[in-house]
Order: structure tokens, then C-alpha cells, then sequence
């Protein structure tokens, strides 16, 4: 398949957009088998929230060193990268409760850990988005998986591209959502909205890609997930 120019690619419909992930992404099923056998960060080739700071890929290298001699591999994850089949293609985000013990009041795509009962990476993310905004999976179309990522914290995550419909009714649980909302795909694949960004986190400088929309602050492993997306189907 011929890609269309980057213009064009910014404002697909929602069947163009579904052409173009299938013919540029891996089945999210095929992502399961490596995570089930390459289960350690070691061999991790894909974007990572090291990419910014590599100094720091050695400490986790050594405590990733401790967690395989305590059978404690990297854990298996998945997030919905759920993209609302509107006129113009738009991607849901949930902003996390402020009470949460990890990453309280931050934007998120819906999304957890792998849970034994999961028969891959697909059925984690479905799950995951209902149990936190009450997304059916009916209303969803899981189209293909961008490159795991590997976070700070031990994480591996699948995210599953998908198209919603968008009269799919949505009900938060409000322990772990404080809001979901919507911003259009074209903004954030746009390089020009990509910044990189710094805070001193636990006494370090971190350093992070960020999209800041209308006073939300996308940041993170979400910013990062969205890099990749922006190169694996939309960079020239």
C-alpha cells in the first residue's frame, strides 16, 4: 500500500484510517507471544520511557537483574488507543483520580496490567476500558498493536489501535477516572504539537515528551505511546 502524503494522512476518514493501521500494524494478537517469551527488558528493542534518559536504563538493567533472580520479570500490560470513528478522527484519554497510589492525576489511555485470565494483549485492554469507563466491547474494533513499551516502573504495554463508535455510552468509575475526553488524532500526529519537556523526579532530572492540549498536559508513557503511533503510521 502506497501512503498517502502526511497532509492528506492528518484528516483520514474513518475507513482510510482503518485501511492504513491494518496494512502498517502487526494483529494485536501476534504482540502476546513477546511478551510471554521475551519477558525481561533486556532484550526490549521498542520505545521506552528511557529513550530521553538513557543514563537510567542501567539501574533499571541492574534491578531488572534483581527481579529475574527473585522470578520477578518485566510484568505483561496493554492500553486501548481508542480512536473515535467521528468525521474528524478523534483519540480518548481518561484522566486518573488524584487518590490513586500510582500515576494519580495523570491523562491515560483506559489500560492495566495483564491478568493470568487474559487471552492476550486484545482481551487485557477491552477489559481494562470497560472496568474504568464502562466502554462495551461491541462498540470497539481493535485494528492493530504499535510497538511495546517498556516504562520506568516494569511495565511492558501493548497498545491496541482500535476504532470506536462514537455513540458508545461511557460510565467512569470514579476510584480510578475523574474524566475521559477527546482530542483530535490530527493535533496530536502533528510533530509541531511535540515537546520535550523536564521535572526533578525522586532527586533526578527526568526529561519526557509531552502534547499539551487546551490545558491538558498529556506527558509520559502516553506521550511516548503517541510518538510511536505518529511513526509507525504517519511519518513520511
Amino acid at each position: 500500500m502506497t501512503r498517502p502524503a502526511s497532509t492528506e494522512r492528518l484528516v483520514l476518514s474513518p475507513a482510510g484510517f482503518r485501511d492504513l493501521v491494518r496494512h502498517a500494524l502487526p494483529a494485536p494478537r501476534t504482540e502476546m507471544a513477546a511478551v510471554a517469551t521475551d519477558p525481561l527488558s533486556a532484550t526490549h528493542r521498542g520505545p521506552s520511557d528511557f529513550d530521553l534518559n538513557p543514563e537510567l536504563s542501567r539501574d533499571f538493567a541492574r534491578a531488572a537483574d534483581a527481579a529475574l533472580a527473585a522470578s520477578k520479570p518485566i510484568k505483561p500490560a496493554a492500553v486501548l488507543v481508542p480512536v473515535i470513528a467521528r468525521p474528524e478522527l478523534t483519540l480518548l484519554f481518561t484522566l486518573r483520580t488524584n487518590d490513586l497510589p500510582a500515576h494519580a492525576g495523570q491523562i491515560a489511555f483506559p489500560g492495566g496490567k495483564a491478568e493470568p485470565f487474559d487471552a492476550d494483549p486484545v482481551a487485557t485492554a477491552l477489559r481494562e476500558a470497560q472496568e474504568e469507563i464502562g466502554l462495551d466491547p461491541s462498540y470497539v474494533e481493535p485494528l492493530g498493536a504499535l510497538d511495546l513499551y517498556l516504562t520506568g516502573t516494569g511495565y511492558r504495554i501493548t497498545p491496541v489501535v482500535a476504532l470506536v463508535d462514537p455513540g458508545a455510552p461511557l460510565t467512569l468509575d470514579p476510584r480510578e477516572v475523574a474524566d475521559a475526553f477527546e482530542v483530535p488524532l490530527g493535533f496530536l500526529m502533528d510533530p509541531a504539537n511535540h515537546q520535550r519537556h523536564s521535572r526533578i523526579i525522586g532527586g533526578q532530572e527526568r526529561h519526557f515528551h509531552a502534547m499539551p492540549f487546551e490545558g491538558r498536559f498529556i506527558w509520559g508513557a502516553t506521550a511516548g505511546i503517541l510518538r510511536n503511533m505518529h511513526e509507525r503510521l504517519f511519518s513520511s
